[in-house]
């Protein structure tokens, strides 16, 4: 097992990534915002990505300097939901499951921030 598989907060992101991808599969929008969608997928899915690259860096340092990078993805993520909220692209009920879901990530990764003595 990785080190970044033990993470509680890694394993929410996870989850909330798949989530997002899954509500992006049903969208359907003219060919002209595919731009739009695989921006919400990338910064999603960085969420995950930087959280698990970091655990695996050789320093609490650069740990806490990937989940900064974390958190700003998921603040990208959340703004691309209500551009596609905004868009009717994404309906107001799923918005607010997935900026519920973001809030609690939101804090997970803060208070991993705030634990990490360097």
């Amino acid at each position: 097992m990785f080190a970044f598989e033990e993470l509680k907060v890694y394993e929410r992101a996870l989850s909330f990534c798949v989530r997002v991808i899954s509500v992006v599969d049903k969208i359907e929008t003219p060919r002209k915002h595919f731009r739009l969608i695989e921006q919400l997928e990338a910064s999603s899915t960085s969420i995950a990505l930087n959280i698990s690259e970091g655990k695996g860096r050789f320093s609490k340092k650069e740990f806490k300097q990937f989940l900064y990078i974390a958190r700003g993805s998921l603040y990208e993520t959340v703004t691309m939901l209500q551009i596609f909220r905004a868009k009717s692209w994404l309906g107001e009920g799923e918005y607010v499951e997935l900026y519920a879901e973001a809030e609690e990530i939101n804090r997970m990764i803060s208070g991993l921030i705030n634990s990490l003595k360097v």
